[in-house]
């Protein structure tokens, strides 16, 4: 019975938390030298189940995990909530903890944005797709200099990031393809709420009336998707869908159809895989979705 004891205080000890580079790579440097393997979570904090998820996937694909908190400035636009963005350090610190995380990556602005700092990334291919680039340009620029700062950092074997940021996952896995970065990105299926709401940091916005209407979007994207594999319309479709998105309450930004790969538009089911994506206002919460055909 003691032994049982001293392993469950041993596996919510609190990881170790790094705020430079050097003793990251100092920390990075000891596990390879015991010829260890290294997986990396980046978040912006305010964990929820689907970060939590990314960590198990992690835990079970690597030997040592490094969980990235870090609220990136760049994939904010002028207007976009940055500063009011959640920040829960001492709920992620326990959360991760009873995951067994090895370390925190946690620098500040300063240490990612230093002085003089001029050298950003410019992605083309699935981050000019007309998406959320198209609604917000300065995002996958941010993400993929912010990303790849992140991977040449920690050096992992494996990032995991979730499908349900689907273009992000794209955008990240062609520029680490694209610019030799020896790190495998791993994606997650979407972690939901029961109700079937893409878990998100950003639900938090939603008042109590907007929760309940928030899930229509999976619910439209699944008998989307259900239509579609039986033959209907692709145009008539969406423009269904949309507008009963809207009448549900939200503004749509958009509702898409296509290639589950290159995010390219598609005519026809038979031009897949295929993937079906959305983005939506409800009141002054903006929640993204997507489903494969």
């Amino acid at each position: 019975m003691a032994q049982k004891t001293k392993s469950a205080v041993a596996k919510i000890s609190k990881p170790q938390v790094i705020r430079a580079v050097a003793p990251l790579r100092a920390w990075v440097s000891r596990v390879r030298a015991k010829g260890e393997t290294v997986a990396l979570v980046p978040t912006m904090g305010a964990l929820h189940k689907g970060h939590l998820a990314l960590v198990r996937l992690a835990r079970r694909r690597a030997d040592h995990v490094v969980v990235s908190i870090f609220v990136n400035p760049t994939q904010f636009g002028p207007t976009e909530d940055f500063s009011s963005y959640p920040r829960t350090w001492d709920a992620d610190i326990a959360a991760l903890s009873q995951l067994s995380v090895d370390a925190i990556w946690a620098p500040n602005i300063a240490s990612m944005y230093p002085e003089g700092f001029a050298t950003r990334i410019v992605p083309g291919g699935p981050a000019i797709a007309g998406l959320e680039d198209k609604f917000r340009p300065h995002f996958f620029g941010g993400v993929c200099t912010v990303v790849a700062k992140l991977l040449l950092q920690v050096a992992p074997d494996f990032a995991t990031f979730g499908e349900k940021d689907y273009q992000q996952l794209k955008v990240v896995t062609a520029m680490a393809r694209d610019l030799d970065i020896p790190t495998k990105i791993i994606g997650l299926p979407t972690v939901r709420e029961r109700d079937g709401l893409a878990m998100s940091s950003r639900n938090a916005y939603l008042s109590a009336d907007e929760r309940t209407i928030a899930p229509t979007l999976y619910r439209l994207l699944q008998e989307c998707a259900a239509q579609l594999k039986i033959g209907q319309s692709l145009a008539e479709l969406l423009g269904e869908g949309e507008a009963e998105i809207e009448r549900a309450g939200f503004s749509v930004d958009y509702l898409e159809a296509r290639h589950a790969e290159t995010l390219a538009k598609i005519a026809t089911i038979a031009d897949g895989p295929v993937r079906l994506l959305v983005a939506a206002k409800l009141g002054r919460t903006r929640l993204i979705d997507n489903v494969a055909v």
